[in-house]
């Protein structure tokens, strides 16, 4: 009997442990570097620093979402890329968004695409009008050519296949093959992909991608030391969570995000803004010696 209450009472202990870590955690953002390394970068484009955001959720951050705008300021980023999720579907509202927004533009140009929360909500339309009137830039199916000491890098994006099939099947696939074709048509130089689902990987390799920014994946949830446990459209044990990915070409950067959806806590997975430092790979700056 006394066995089974100190293992009734050990259960509880661990479960309001786990309740609270995650609790902490949810708020308990960092900003954390990465570099990227690619002999196809232009060399004008060598150092570039890019903020990565993603999904997040309307939460909100601090007071004014200060502490979310804090760490992007002190970053220092050339320009700020949102992969999606900027708004929930099960928690209607745009203001967290707008205003985060609204900061977000006088720190660095931000460039925006939609993820799945946006096409599953009737604030979208609303919300990418607004955030066009704020000066953020929509890549919503489209590219924009950015040109530095002679050089040229297109920045692209694509919505969530969810904006043209409502449903998780096959189509998906063939939604996002067309996008892709239609986005990368004409793309000049090094071509940076902004989309939401980093499962496709395979699908931006085939486009010719250099290199993309996703979210999504939520960084797993629960991170274990392996990776994490469940993502949307993955599963259990899903493959692709977080950090730098590569596909013959093609290299991915995956953000464990900043908010939750339907899972509400995170555990052992703080919610991050990436600051992505873009290097041209030395073995192609020595053969230009």
């Amino acid at each position: 009997m006394i066995a089974a209450i100190i293992i009734v009472a050990v259960i509880a202990v661990l479960i309001v442990a786990v309740c609270v870590r995650g609790a902490w955690e949810n708020h308990a953002l960092q900003c954390n570097p990465l570099t990227v390394e690619d002999e196809k970068l232009p060399a004008a484009f060598d150092g570039l620093r890019v903020a990565h955001i993603s999904d997040l959720h309307n939460t909100p951050f601090g007071k004014d979402r200060q502490k979310l705008i804090g760490l992007l300021a002190k970053a220092k980023p050339d320009l700020i890329v949102v992969t999606g999720d900027l708004i929930d579907k099960r928690r209607p509202g745009m203001r967290n968004a707008l205003d985060f927004a609204a900061q977000a533009v006088r720190i660095a140009p931000v460039y925006y695409v939609p993820g799945n929360h946006e096409a599953a909500s009737a604030e979208y339309p609303a919300l990418k009008r607004q955030l066009a009137e704020l000066g953020v830039i929509l890549l919503d199916d489209r590219a924009v050519r950015l040109e530095q000491g002679g050089e040229v890098l297109t920045l692209m994006g694509v919505a969530d296949p969810r904006m043209c099939v409502p449903n998780e099947n096959g189509a998906i696939a063939r939604c996002m093959q067309e996008k892709l074709a239609a986005v990368t048509e004409g793309a000049e130089g090094y071509q940076v992909l902004l989309a939401h689902r980093p499962e496709t990987l395979t699908q931006y390799a085939q486009a010719g991608i250099d290199l993309a920014f996703c979210g999504h994946a939520h960084g797993g949830q629960f991170r274990l030391p392996w990776g994490g446990v469940i993502a949307p459209n993955q599963g259990f044990f899903p493959k692709i969570t977080a950090g730098i990915y590569r596909q013959g070409g093609t290299q991915m950067v995956v953000s464990r995000g900043l908010g939750n959806s339907w899972i509400p806590i995170r555990l052992f997975n703080r919610p991050e803004v990436l600051l992505v430092t873009l290097h041209r790979a030395k073995a192609a700056v020595s053969e230009k010696k």
